[in-house]
């Protein structure tokens, strides 16, 4: 049985990841936390969630429940995420990451973990959205040097705060790298007036941020004649939430390293 823990556990996705624990096998509810004097400490986790008492109170630090996980799942901001990775490098526990919005800096930090604990970090933990990304791959390698357009269109709810979305940077990434493009070269962010026509390379990015659009993305590959489009949509959390518990199974066996989705699902 994987113990697992949750930071963030009073939020929209914390709340998500302990009904995908309850749902999981193999899979017990170990901790949550919150911010640190919030006046949600104290209170049972399951009731946060409700899913009813579960016997297990939210509590704001990892120290106070460091002897009663084996796994932590991380969904919150980069620097809340990299102090905790740091906890659970120190304390021989592994962790589980979907936080997104992290900069160049803050990703090297991460990566220096790679060593020193056992890792999952990826944009997306939805299965859909990996076995999308293997999609993607095989059509870049098919389409992207032959006069096709590539551009990554994402929509997400009105406060998500980072754009654009961790996924659909990931899914430029493995476009890019397909075909021998890198996006720090050819990524294209912003088409503000007098922008100019097209590159033949570029890989464009555009954002929509409305309502309580879960999590849509679609990468388009368009040439005279015809237009080829991948789409995910994603209507609910849980489908990110039981990603998440199902890497966390995964990985609590596993030895020091940084591994992803495509690693936990076997698609590598």
């Amino acid at each position: 049985m994987t113990r697992i823990a949750i930071v963030g556990v009073a939020g929209r996705m914390g709340r998500t990841l302990v009904n995908a624990v309850e749902q999981q096998a193999g899979a017990s509810l170990a901790g949550g936390i919150v911010e640190p004097g919030s006046s949600l400490a104290g209170a049972d986790i399951g009731e946060l969630a409700g899913v009813g008492k579960r016997g297990v109170v939210a509590v704001d630090s990892l120290a106070a429940i460091v002897d009663d996980f084996d796994v932590l799942i991380d969904f919150t901001a980069p620097q809340v995420t990299l102090a905790n990775l740091a906890f659970c490098a120190e304390h021989g526990k592994r962790i589980v990451i979907g936080t997104t919005g992290m900069s160049d800096d803050e990703l090297a930090e991460l990566d220096s973990y790679r060593d020193k604990v056992a890792m999952v970090f990826a944009p997306n933990m939805s299965v859909g959205v990996n076995l999308t990304l293997k999609l993607l791959e095989t059509a870049a390698k098919a389409l992207g040097d032959e006069g096709y357009d590539i551009e990554v269109i994402e929509a997400h709810h009105r406060h998500k705060v980072d754009a654009p979305s961790g996924t659909a940077i990931k899914m430029g990434e493995v476009v890019a790298e397909s075909i021998g493009r890198t996006l720090k070269e050819h990524g294209v962010y912003e088409r503000v007036g007098q922008c100019g026509p097209r590159t033949d390379k570029e890989i464009g990015f555009a954002t929509v941020r409305a309502g309580d659009i879960v999590g849509e993305h679609t990468v388009m590959f368009a040439t005279e004649g015809e237009r080829i489009e991948i789409t995910h949509k994603a209507s609910s959390r849980m489908t990110f939430a039981k990603g998440a518990v199902r890497a966390a199974r995964w990985v609590a066996d596993k030895a020091h390293g940084r591994y992803d989705m495509q690693d936990v699902l076997g698609l590598e």
